[in-house]
């Protein structure tokens, strides 16, 4: 049984940028396309566990450290 595949569809133009990044990274387009898919995936869910992390520890933190404020909180202004 063979593995699940996608054909997915670019511009001509759309199609040229991904063909140069993927020979700039050495990899085929076929390659490229499944290695950038699989980074993205594994990104989000780092993301995901950083931000659970983070909302964890965010009490003992601001305990430890009472003067720092968010810029988000400081004097009603909103962060940069």
């Amino acid at each position: 049984m063979g593995m699940p595949s996608l054909n997915v569809s670019f511009t001509d133009e759309e199609l040229e940028g991904v063909r140069a990044a993927a020979a700039a990274e050495g990899k085929s387009l076929k390659q490229y396309l499944h290695d950038l898919g699989v980074r993205e995936m594994q990104r989000q869910r780092f993301v995901t566990g950083a931000t659970v992390w983070a909302d964890r520890l965010r009490g003992e933190f601001d305990a430890a450290f009472p003067d720092e404020v968010p810029p988000s909180e400081r004097d009603g202004a909103a962060a940069a």
